[in-house]
């Protein structure tokens, strides 16, 4: 059964298809209740995943991620008005059908090229968050949805879906008021062991409001707020998700200052692997649901704070919080001190522990409470430390316990 909450403006001429059927099902279960498939059925479809690829689709100062797997297809947002890259690289892929378009709210610098979508591909379903927009890009983005044969709905916090093998959570927004940014659709997909988040332009209170759900935030791959704005990635929100990878979109030099230097800070005081579009141009993630690797088209250092960070190189391979290391450059590696020392994580001061790989201010002050610490792996004791990272720090060789 498909969940349907159709815009009243949508609603005449939607009536008539409303009792049809997609040649391509969307599971939607809003009671969370027992489906039937059992706990041993959920692992052995894990072992057979087919590879899912995430493409973070250079568009500019806008907003488009792709996800593909199998015979499956999911755009999240779909660039800035004035383009047609998405139609571009998605046709370059060799894909002729997208089972789910979602525009996360109606700027139109995230339902840009919704219209050019719709005409381009077969679309099976849309998703909208139901607030509306007098643009001529939203207009245009309604029509296309009109004059095609795909389902329509407007989903809310606490929904679950699954297309294929990906599990989607719901997370925002509950309802709709008019406040767009703050609405926008935000979603937790789960593949596999690897969980990805994006929350459109949601706000800092629209964060706080998904960390009162009941859901495990935590995730492996966190797509930032708001172009990475300081309106969204609250400190708590980025400590609910945990994420090892950040990644945001923006346009080179923009005219935001997106971006906002106390994001990248506050990312990098926090050991995590940061990417940005302006910086790395499109970015693909690839995972087989265990292990995940980062390919970018460009190399570049993400700035603007003091001391630079320098995000990893194009085909870096690592893994998710529970899996191990798959192997990669190890550039980024801080390198022990030409002695030979090591830094004993039991004793060191915090400037001491801050110079272990992943470990920043926060991290760090964490590490000291809750100390003693057995050996290095017992490092996963603090919330944002799994077995990747571990395996970061190990084959760093600077951090000890004596």
């Amino acid at each position: 059964m498909y969940k349907r909450l159709i815009l009243p403006v949508l609603m005449t001429i939607l009536l008539v298809a409303c009792g049809q059927s997609m040649d391509q099902e969307i599971n939607a279960d809003d009671s969370h209740s027992n489906t039937g498939t059992t706990k041993q059925e959920e692992e052995m479809e894990k072992d057979n995943l087919s590879e899912l690829k995430v493409h973070f689709l250079d568009v500019g100062q806008a907003d488009a991620t792709f996800f593909q797997f199998g015979t499956h297809a999911i755009l999240f947002d779909t660039g800035d008005w004035s383009g047609n890259e998405v139609v571009d690289y998605i046709t370059s892929l060799g894909v002729s059908k997208i089972d789910l378009v979602i525009g996360s709210h109606p700027d139109a610098d995230h339902i840009g090229q919704l219209a050019n979508v719709m005409q381009s591909f077969k679309v099976e379903e849309v998703w909208l968050s139901g607030n509306e927009s007098t643009s001529q890009t939203f207009q245009r983005g309604l029509e296309a949805i009109l004059a095609s044969d795909a389902e329509y709905a407007e989903p809310r916090s606490g929904e679950h879906y699954r297309i294929g093998s990906m599990d989607i959570k719901i997370l925002n927004p509950k309802s709709i008021t008019g406040a767009s940014n703050e609405e926008s659709i935000a979603m937790l997909l789960t593949y596999g062991n690897i969980k990805f988040i994006l929350t459109g332009d949601a706000d800092q209170n629209a964060e706080q409001q998904m960390m009162k759900l009941g859901i495990d935030l935590d995730a492996d791959i966190m797509k930032l707020g708001h172009h990475g704005s300081n309106t969204s990635s609250s400190p708590s929100f980025i400590q609910a998700v945990s994420p090892e990878v950040a990644i945001y979109s923006a346009g080179a030099e923009n005219s935001y200052g997106h971006p906002h230097a106390e994001v990248v800070s506050r990312i990098q005081k926090a050991g995590i692997d940061l990417y940005g579009t302006d910086v790395h141009g499109t970015i693909v993630v690839t995972t087989d649901g265990i292990n995940y690797k980062i390919d970018t088209k460009k190399q570049g250092t993400i700035k603007p704070k003091s001391t630079e960070h320098r995000a990893s190189s194009p085909s870096t391979s690592v893994s998710s919080s529970s899996r191990k290391k798959s192997g990669g450059s190890s550039s980024n590696n801080k390198q022990s001190t030409s002695s030979g020392s090591c830094i004993d994580i039991n004793t060191a001061s915090n400037e001491e522990v801050e110079r272990i790989k992943h470990i920043g201010p926060e991290l760090a002050q964490d590490l000291i409470n809750l100390r003693p610490f057995s050996s290095v792996s017992d490092l996963t004791r603090i919330k944002g430390i799994g077995p990747a990272r571990i395996k970061d720090i190990e084959e760093e060789g600077l951090a000890c316990v004596k």
